[in-house]
């Protein structure tokens, strides 16, 4: 494998082979990794698009890794350090086993030693804390990113991001658009983001705000943004409003205002760390069926009027 072979670096590979949320809370574990292993090539496992993103990282390297069915493209031996940063499951076990690494850095197995996985971590704190039992230096804080190669088309903007990857974390659309003509009455800049295929949902925004007199025509970014455009808006926005998605993570890592709407996952492991975020949320209501269709109740339960008090109080 060519990314294994280009020079005489040890690697250290690191598998987490997941979404953009999930690479920017395993932020501080890269750097933790970076600063320890300055002569090692680290290798990140991740999907093929994430790619841009680890370059808001710095220092770490990219191997395309669609998932876990298959193994890693790293020749058996070629890897010095293989760091578990996916989970404990028998999937992400067999694929770090596989490399056949003279060092393997995970939680507690069978064969494996290191700290138990313990449920309800907030997930910055759940990979430092593995780190630090193998005694490497990582802190749950140092979460924040370099900034983007190329500069916010639309600086100052409030940035309402209407898509999730799953059911469960799609607020209505009505509501979006309710959210979104309120603060263009009171003078926000509001701009509707999302991926190639939420388009239509921010279409829809935008014709339902129309309705109640915020023209959003010329803001409608979702779909026609590369990962680098989409960072630099959120990095100089004025405010971020989204469910608990890559876009809310990126608010946290340019430590931009957020208001944040949760659903089927607890907030108290994926939600922001200290600072101008507000968590919007009903945890009596949650079913926690994160691969479902349908919106979470507890999602549901948060209202238009929730979301416009909340920007309200972060005096923004």
């Amino acid at each position: 494998m060519n990314t294994a072979e280009r020079n005489d670096q040890p690697l250290l590979l690191a598998l987490r082979a997941l979404k953009l949320g999930d690479l920017l809370v395993a932020v501080p574990a890269l750097r933790g990794l970076r600063r320890a292993f300055p002569e090692h090539r680290i290798l990140y496992a991740a999907p093929a698009w994430i790619a841009e993103a680890l370059e808001l990282v710095g220092g770490i390297h990219h191997l395309p890794t669609p998932g876990l069915d298959d193994p890693l493209t790293v020749p058996h031996g070629a890897v010095d350090i293989a760091v578990n940063l996916h989970g404990n499951g028998a999937e992400s076990r067999l694929r770090i086993e596989e490399l056949g690494a003279n060092r393997v850095v995970a939680h507690e197995a069978p064969g494996i030693d290191g700290p138990a996985w313990t449920s309800g971590l907030p997930e910055r704190e759940r990979w430092t804390r593995l780190l630090n039992w193998h005694g490497i230096e990582a802190d749950p804080l140092d979460y924040r990113l370099n900034l983007p190669a190329v500069p916010s088309s639309r600086p100052g903007a409030t940035v309402i991001h209407v898509g999730a990857a799953y059911g469960s974390r799609l607020w209505p659309v009505d509501r979006f658009a309710d959210v979104a003509a309120e603060l263009a009455a009171a003078g926000h800049d509001v701009v509707l983001t999302g991926g190639a295929s939420e388009r239509g949902r921010a279409e829809q925004t935008a014709a339902l705000a129309k309705l109640k007199g915020a023209n959003l025509d010329d803001g409608l970014l979702a779909g026609r943004q590369g990962l680098a455009e989409f960072a630099a808006t959120i990095a100089e926005a004025r405010l971020v409003v989204s469910a608990d998605t890559g876009a809310a993570h990126l608010a946290s890592a340019y430590g931009r205002p957020s208001v944040v709407l949760f659903g089927p996952a607890p907030a108290e492991e994926w939600g922001p760390p200290p600072g101008p975020h507000k968590v919007l949320t009903a945890v009596e209501l949650r079913r926690g069926d994160v691969f479902s269709a349908d919106p979470d109740p507890a999602l549901l339960a948060v209202s238009v009027r929730d979301v416009v008090d909340a920007v309200e109080r972060l005096g923004t």
